[in-house]
Order: structure tokens, then C-alpha cells, then sequence
């Protein structure tokens, strides 16, 4: 009998299965195969009476998969649970263990933060029991987000229309609502410079007005310009000159929350995009010689680096490029840090990127470079800069200049493809030495409101403020979206840069959150619930007090909440329903705004809008992979999603999603599933013909025999 590996992913089973050889069956869960059930008291599928106890079920979607497990574990001598390794992959490896009928103590829990025939065999040479201090961590989160997601959901819906609340994703709305409104209340004020322009030596440089007889400079008004315009018309003198060598220290590996920032920035990647790129580089690519996984597991807090990878990294860096360009190892975690993992780094320091090009997809190749050299050039030299600050002065203005030149690359030896800093030259001058001003000019200025949010950003004010985890970030910003609370806007035409802005419904859900949850959904409170449940995993805090404290805080608000907010009355088409006589009013639905009859459900009466003009398909450059002549277009679904289809539609129907994802149509399904079932009459039937044929046979047979 073989042992049996459960791990969560597919792709995953097939690269773990080459390592461990023909006495191991490696199976897929296909991710999480249960949660939290939705009967029950208020459908919460959590008895708050009875120690908040959960009652679970087998989601509907895995019920096949996890009869097909159950079939396999009863052959297997010994079942492996290798899941993640993480609070979720362990809470999964529980749910298995329970619904396969495993002993929960049983030493057969196996994790490995890189998927690589070294690291996948060490871990089974040394596997554990199930952490249930990890289970009940993420247990404790799963009923808290089940009873505020469910009972928040259902008052907003009923009050103001809003289609969900969350326990994070709430405060993620609030962070760009107030942004938002500091933006509307800020008054811009009227400020002055006062620039002038050099030449010598054929070089021009620049020079801003900083100091006012010694004072820092401020022009608040056109008449303070001018007096300062005109009492520099002379010429200047070289007051001051200062020369410093200047460093710039390796930025540390990536983190989960520093590549999604990094890959929004330099790549232009969501930060969804990039951890779906991100698992399939973990889980495994055929580079040549099979499956193999090319990064360590990118959901991580922690900037540390094994010593294998560090010596290796080292040898590297002194072979390719001298011993100078070696640096110093940090580490520099955050105080929230669960520093369960290592950084994010390639497994395999001969997988680089140039050599794995030729099995990569573009996109995938794109971050894996970003991985790679960001994890080197960690562990390289500072660069270094020849910095030259120069102060020209008249009248008691001074004016100050400065330039850098790049002495000395150190890591942006590696990094340089995805550094934006330029030498700035200034022309050799000298102490007292006096110079004209080509050009002077006063220039007016308003005071800029603060910048809203981008992806990157949002994501890093989360990380400061302890909202969330890392892990959960790309999930927080596709809900908030979903949910048609906030949108992702271009600064401008010609800018790629885009932000958030939250429409009327995420500041009117804000704002009521703001006026009857407010000591619940807020910063502080969502940031200390996070250390609450890292005190839970490390078996320093209990699942049940927890739940019952923060219930008991979170029952008196929504009680109040159901008494006085005041409900939203549906917005008026100012027309009669042809039915009844009633007021037709505007509602939301799945597949978005309708007309309908105020009086429902007594009336039923409902009729669509008129529809927009249908947007145009977008060309993406794109070969359909599948017939190979067509163009992907990017299209716009009826359910305002966006996905890529082929051109040559409908003779070619593939579909994939924004992440790359295959997507195939509910009547493809069903005419597959009919070909198969087509397929399968037509061999039972043969099979039938040929049973009878060779009956008839044996009977002719038997019956000569006889005679």
C-alpha cells in the first residue's frame, strides 16, 4: 500500500509527486473542502449561546473531491496533510483530517516553505501533529469575520442598500473615504519660488531660493516675489560649498506586502495579479527537467534569509562580480512580524532569470526577475554617490543647488533595471567665485491636496496600521471594488498611475459604519484584534474569551444600530407601475440597476433600463492560444466584469480572465459533458454488441459441439 499526500493545489501535487517517488499518491484538496455553515440562528452556522461553537459543512463544489479523497485514504498505509505553511493551510489540514476520519494527534502533518526536492524530502523525514493553536487562530478569525460579515450585511442591506460589511475590508473603505474628504475640505493656499537658471562650462544647472538673511525662505504673495526678483539682479556668489560621499543601502528581500507594492509600481500588476503569478512560481513550472518551484512561499511577514541561501548568494556575487560588491546580511522585521517563513526568494540561485525565460509566460517572468534580483542585490554593497551641494548668495538670498554622481553601483549593479534615480551634474566652481544668472523667474504655486490612494500605497498603509494580513490584502481591495464601493481611476489620460476613489455608496457605508460601529470598525480596534489572534496562535490567548468580549461589545451596537439608522428610501423613476398604481422605483440586482414596482413582492412588475452603448472590445496584442490566428480582446461581460476571448468568436469560444485564468462557458460545459456521456453510451453499447456477438458465438459453438 502507498502513502497518501494531500496537498491543496494541482499544480503543487505534480511537482511534490516527482520528488517523493512511486511509494506516494500525491492528491489535490483543490483548496479549503468546508467552512462555516449557513444554517442556523441567523445563519451564522455559529451557536453564540453555546461557546460560539461552529457547525461546519462540506462545501458543495468539493463534496466529489472529498468522497475521492475519502477513497484514497482508506487504501493508503499513511495519509501526509501538506498544506500550506500557514494558519489557513493548517486550519485545511484539520478540516481534512476530520472529514478523512484521521486521528488529529497523528505526527502526520508535513510543511515546507519552497518546493524543492531537498526541502519536500527534510520535511517528511521530520513531520508533526497538527499546531491547534494555528487552527484556532484562524478559527477565531473565520467566526469573527462570519457574524460581523453576516450581521453588518444584513442591517446595511436593509438600511441603506449597501451589499456587505467586513471586519477588515470596512476599515479599508474608511482609510480612502477620509482620505477623500480631506481632499474635498482642503482650502489651497498661494505660495512663491523664486528659480534661476546657470551656464558654465556648457553645463546648465538649477538653483531654488532657500534662505532669506538666514531665515528659510517663504513667499506667500506676488509683491514678496518681487521684491526678491529684484534685489537679485547682480551677480552671484559661491558662498558655500559642501563635497559628502553618499550611500544607498540594499533594500531588504520582499515581503508579501513589499512585492505586491514593488509589482504595482514597477510592473503595473494588481496586487491579485501578482499573487496568483506569485503561487503558480511557488507551486511549480516544467523549467526544462519537470515541475520545479522557482520562489519560497510569497505569503510572508519576515525579511529573513536562510544561511544556505546567503552563502550561496554570497559565492555568487563575488564570482560575478568582485568581492567589493559584497554586503551585509539585514534583517529588519516588524514588531507584528510572525516571522513563520523566509523572505521571498528564488529557490535555486542557477534558475536565473534569463535561463528560465523560455518556459515562463511574460508576466511570470517579469516578477520572478523582480524576485530574483531583489533578493541578491539584498544582500550586495551599498551605491554610493560623489553628492556636491552648492549655496550662491546676494543680498542676503541664498539659493541652493545640488548634483550627485554615481561613484560606486553596489547592488544597483543588479537592481539598476528598477531604479529611477539619475546623476544630476553641476560644473566645477569655486568658494567666492561669482556667476550671472541666465535666467531668474518667479513662479506661482497653490498647495497640492493630499494624493489619494494607489494600490501600493493602500496596501502599505495597511501594513503600518497592523490591518489585515499581508495574505489578505488583494483579497480586502478586489471586495471593496466588487462591491461597487470604490473605484480604480487613472490620475489622468496620458497617466498610468491610478487610484481610489469611493463612489457615493462606500462614503454613505463609511459614514454609517463611522456614526454607530465606530468603536468597532476603526483602526486601533482592528489592529489589536490582529495581535489578539497572533497571541491565539501562540497559545497565549483563548478562542472562546475572545469571541465573548468582542460579541458583547459588537450586540449592543447593532441593537442600537436596528433602532435608530434611519433607512434609505429607494430612489423614485417618477412614473406609476401600469400594474397597480404604485410608485416604479430604481433597484440593484445581480445583474445590476432595474425598474420596479415599489409595492413588491405583492406587485411584481419590473422592466430593464435602457441599455448604454455596448462597449467597444479592446485590443490586447495577445494570439489566442488556442486556434492560434485569432486576437484576445479585452470584452465587458453583462455582469460589468472584463474578461479575454478570442476574435474569431464564435468559431473559436476561448475565454480567459484578467489573471489568465482559462474560463469556459456554461454551454461549453454542457456540450463537453454531453460528448462524454455521447462517448460513453456509444462504448457501453459496443462493449454490449461485442458481449452479445461473443455469446452468440459460443452458443453456435457449444451446439455443433453437441450435435
Amino acid at each position: 500500500m502507498k502513502n497518501l499526500v494531500i496537498v491543496e493545489s494541482p499544480s503543487k501535487s505534480k511537482t511534490i509527486g516527482k520528488y517523493l517517488g512511486k511509494d506516494y499518491t500525491v492528491v489535490s484538496s483543490k483548496g479549503h473542502i468546508r467552512d462555516l455553515a449557513t444554517k442556523g440562528k441567523e445563519g451564522l452556522g455559529v451557536d453564540v449561546d453555546n461557546d460560539f461553537a461552529p457547525t461546519y459543512e462540506i462545501s458543495k463544489d468539493k463534496k466529489d473531491t472529498v468522497k475521492e479523497l475519502r477513497e484514497e485514504a482508506k487504501k493508503a498505509s499513511k495519509v501526509y496533510l501538506a498544506t500550506d505553511p500557514d494558519r489557513e493551510g493548517e486550519a485545511i489540514s484539520w478540516h481534512l483530517a476530520q472529514e478523512l476520519g484521521l486521528d488529529e494527534d497523528a505526527i502526520d502533518r508535513v510543511t515546507f516553505h519552497e518546493i524543492t526536492k531537498k526541502a519536500v524530502q527534510e520535511a517528511f523525514e521530520s513531520p508533526r501533529a497538527i499546531d491547534m493553536d494555528l487552527v484556532h487562530s484562524q478559527e477565531t478569525r473565520r467566526i469573527l469575520d462570519r457574524i460581523i460579515g453576516f450581521k453588518l450585511s444584513k442591517l446595511l442591506h436593509n438600511k441603506i442598500r449597501s451589499k456587505s460589511a467586513g471586519r477588515v475590508q470596512s476599515v479599508a473603505l474608511k482609510l480612502i473615504v477620509e482620505k477623500e474628504k480631506e481632499i474635498q475640505a482642503f482650502i489651497p493656499e498661494e505660495y512663491w519660488t523664486l528659480d534661476a537658471k546657470f551656464k558654465k562650462d556648457k553645463i546648465e544647472f538649477s538653483a531654488a531660493l532657500a534662505k532669506i538673511n538666514g531665515k528659510k525662505a517663504a513667499l506667500k504673495t506676488q509683491e514678496e516675489a518681487q521684491t526678491a526678483y529684484e534685489a537679485c539682479q547682480g551677480n552671484f556668489v559661491v558662498s558655500n560649498i559642501k563635497t559628502t560621499t553618499r550611500k544607498r543601502d540594499a533594500r531588504l528581500p520582499f515581503i508579501t506586502s513589499t512585492l505586491q507594492q514593488e509589482a504595482s509600481t514597477k510592473l503595473s500588476f494588481s496586487a491579485k495579479r501578482t499573487m496568483s503569478i506569485a503561487q503558480r512560481l511557488y507551486e511549480g513550472i516544467n523549467v526544462g527537467n519537470g515541475q520545479e518551484g522557482l520562489i519560497t512561499y510569497m505569503r510572508t511577514d519576515s525579511t529573513r534569509l536562510s544561511d544556505i541561501y546567503i552563502n550561496g548568494a554570497r559565492d555568487l556575487i563575488q564570482q560575478e562580480y568582485g568581492k567589493q560588491y559584497l554586503g551585509a546580511y539585514h534583517v529588519s522585521n516588524d514588531a507584528n512580524s510572525q516571522d513563520a517563513h523566509e523572505a521571498i526568494r528564488p529557490t535555486n540561485l542557477q534558475n536565473t532569470p534569463e535561463a528560465v525565460k523560455p518556459y515562463l509566460t511574460g508576466e511570470q517572468y517579469k516578477l520572478y526577475a523582480l524576485i530574483y534580483t531583489r533578493a541578491l542585490a539584498s544582500l550586495m554593497a551599498a551605491a554610493k554617490y560623489d553628492s556636491v551641494s552648492l549655496t550662491l548668495s546676494q543680498n542676503g538670498y541664498d539659493f541652493t543647488a545640488s548634483g550627485s554622481t554615481l561613484k560606486f553601483d553596489g547592488y544597483l549593479k543588479v537592481y539598476g533595471d528598477y531604479d529611477s534615480s539619475k546623476d544630476v551634474i553641476l560644473p566645477q566652481l569655486e568658494q567666492d567665485e561669482q556667476i550671472a544668472a541666465k535666467e531668474l523667474k518667479a513662479n506661482q504655486h497653490f498647495t497640492e491636496p493630499p494624493a489619494r490612494y494607489t494600490e501600493a500605497k493602500l496596501i502599505k498603509a495597511l501594513e503600518e496600521d497592523g490591518i489585515g494580513r499581508p495574505s489578505t490584502y488583494a483579497m480586502i481591495i478586489d471586495t471593496i471594488q466588487a462591491r461597487g464601493y470604490v473605484t480604480l481611476e487613472k490620475t489622468s489620460e496620458s497617466s498610468r498611475t491610478k487610484v481610489f476613489k469611493p463612489t457615493d455608496q462606500g462614503i454613505l457605508t463609511t459614514d454609517k459604519l463611522d456614526e454607530f460601529f465606530s468603536d468597532i470598525i476603526n483602526v486601533t480596534y482592528t489592529a489589536n484584534m490582529e495581535s489578539t489572534l497572533d497571541e491565539i496562535a501562540d497559545g497565549q490567548a483563548e478562542e472562546v474569551k475572545t469571541l465573548k468580549e468582542f460579541y458583547q461589545r459588537f450586540q449592543p451596537l447593532l441593537d442600537n444600530a436596528y433602532e435608530k439608522m434611519e433607512k434609505k428610501e429607494l430612489e423614485k423613476v417618477g412614473e406609476i407601475c401600469p400594474d397597480c398604481g404604485g410608485e416604479l422605483v430604481y433597484r440593484t440586482g445581480r445583474f445590476g440597476k432595474f425598474i420596479s414596482c415599489s409595492n413588491f413582492p405583492k406587485c411584481r412588475y419590473t422592466r430593464q433600463l435602457e441599455k448604454p452603448e455596448k462597449e467597444k472590445p479592446e485590443p490586447t496584442g495577445k494570439v489566442c492560444p488556442e486556434c492560434g490566428t485569432g486576437e484576445l480582446l479585452k470584452r465587458k461581460s453583462r455582469y460589468g466584469t472584463y474578461f479575454l476571448g478570442c476574435s474569431n468568436f464564435p468559431k473559436c469560444h476561448y475565454m480567459e480572465n484578467l489573471e489568465g485564468e482559462r474560463i469556459i462557458s456554461k454551454k461549453d460545459k454542457a456540450k463537453e459533458s454531453t460528448k462524454k456521456t455521447t462517448a460513453k453510451k456509444s462504448t457501453t453499447k459496443k462493449t454490449t454488441t461485442k458481449k452479445k456477438t461473443t455469446t452468440k458465438k459460443t452458443t453456435r459453438k457449444t451446439k455443433k459441439n453437441e450435435e
